[in-house]
């Protein structure tokens, strides 16, 4: 009587709640008369004998399991309890919750590339989410060799093809090696059916995977923003401006006091030009090519006015119809 007592059990429930636990096995106990069975919000049990799924309970609360449980098991609706010995069964809880996981490559992939014939190394992270739907699957496969099942142990299987995946899937969807955010969302979702695959026969799907960023070497890295800089400037002279000033700025340009002034100075008369070009583009170029003096005559002065300065020698006029200097005749 008293090694019966020790064994029996007055509650059924998860006595081991994780938040990172998929499931949990209540198991190789004997429950006796009036046991209740506990259900918590965000749980399901899972009836099971010899290994049999006998019923699910997915709604949530405290249920007595002679009056509301044995009723709908499959094959134990005519269990009566004995006097000394109770009903041996295993209870499955599942957690039904979305599990959120992150992930990062351990080791640098190598993409093959045209550019790079050793492959171009790079690294990811992000995220993805699973959870728990096939409950027969489950069972069959994980839970009747397990008394417990962590999201690390799903996060391990994960990360053990991820890297072949990230392989596949950037050779095939990144068209620009050096800005695999742009194909980031075609790539994560060409991972994420394919991991789908992968979990299914252990009665799990992949809802959401996502990839966060993508990173380079840091010489890659450093190619990609000062290429990215250089199509901003978008010339030549504009890129010598750029360059200069990031010479002189860290000391690169040497050569003593002179070599620096003067690399200063005409880098100022470069930018200066550029400004007054911008600000009045009808005198910049090939159109305003008629010599110093077309250049310094006032408006008008093809039009029957005297100028006031002479076009030529650029002699003060002062009304006359020749100059004083050169003769040219004024009007």
């Amino acid at each position: 009587m008293v090694f019966f007592k020790n064994q029996f059990s007055n509650v059924v429930e998860w006595e081991e709640f994780r938040d990172d636990m998929i499931f949990w096995k209540w198991s190789n106990r004997e429950i006796k008369k009036g046991s209740k069975l506990i259900i918590r919000p965000g749980q399901d049990a899972i009836f099971l004998n010899n290994g049999k799924v006998e019923g699910i309970f997915q709604e949530d609360g405290s249920f007595n399991i002679e009056s509301e449980i044995i009723p709908f098991l499959s094959t134990l609706k005519g269990f009566k309890f004995g006097f000394n010995s109770g009903m041996r069964v295993e209870v499955l809880f599942v957690n039904t919750k979305e599990f959120t996981v992150r992930w990062g490559t351990q080791n640098p992939v190598l993409i093959p590339t045209p550019q790079l014939p050793g492959g171009m190394p790079i690294r990811a992270n992000g995220t993805f989410q699973f959870k728990v739907s096939d409950y027969v699957t489950l069972i069959d496969r994980v839970a009747g060799v397990k008394e417990s099942y962590l999201v690390e142990d799903v996060k391990l299987r994960i990360t053990a093809v991820l890297d072949q995946l990230l392989m596949k899937w950037i050779s095939r969807e990144g068209k620009d090696m050096f800005n695999l955010q742009a194909n980031a969302y075609e790539i994560a979702k060409g991972i994420r059916e394919d991991l789908d695959m992968q979990v299914m026969d252990s009665g799990l799907s992949i809802t959401g995977f996502q990839v966060m960023s993508f990173n380079y070497p840091q010489e890659i890295q450093d190619m990609i923003t000062k290429t990215a800089s250089h199509e901003m400037i978008g010339n030549l002279q504009k890129y010598q401006q750029v360059s200069m000033t990031d010479g002189i700025a860290s000391g690169k340009v040497k050569g003593g006091g002179a070599a620096s002034d003067m690399a200063g100075m005409m880098m100022g008369m470069n930018m200066a030009k550029e400004m007054l070009n911008n600000l009045n583009p009808n005198n910049a170029g090939p159109a305003n090519a008629g010599g110093a003096g077309a250049a310094n005559a006032p408006a008008g002065a093809g039009a029957g006015q005297k100028p006031n300065f002479c076009p030529n020698c650029g002699t003060k006029t002062s009304g006359a119809n020749f100059c004083s200097n050169c003769g040219t005749k004024l009007a």
